[in-house]
């Protein structure tokens, strides 16, 4: 049986304004996830919807409900995502909807794209 060991698979679908998809792509793969993965955030998965023609979405994996919190707030308090990141990402995005689910090892195994970040 497999075991989340009390760890969270965070999905993140993301509506952004038309036209600016490829544009928030292009932060999200060269600028906001490595900067989330430098502050100890697990991404293993970002990019444009499938479904959607202004739908994007992130997938990230905590090892508890407090890391989550913990790692956001020190996050998005930081100088760098102010500075860099919030007027720019924050102007693409018409809305975003999160959906928190049990991590079970084989399926955060195969979530995590080797071509992000």
């Amino acid at each position: 049986m497999n075991t989340t060991d009390g760890r969270l698979l965070e999905i993140r679908m993301f509506r952004v304004r038309p036209g600016t998809r490829e544009e928030f792509d292009r932060i999200s793969r060269e600028g906001t996830v490595p900067m989330m993965r430098r502050y100890g955030f697990t991404v293993l998965a970002c990019g444009p919807q499938l479904d959607e023609d202004d739908g994007y979405y992130l997938v990230r994996v905590f090892d508890s409900a407090q890391q989550r919190l913990d790692l956001s707030q020190r996050l998005y308090a930081s100088q760098e995502w102010i500075d860099n990141y919030e007027q720019p990402v924050m102007a693409m995005i018409v809305d975003y909807r999160h959906a928190l689910l049990p991590a079970y090892g084989a399926i955060v195994a195969g979530l995590a794209d080797p071509t992000v970040g």
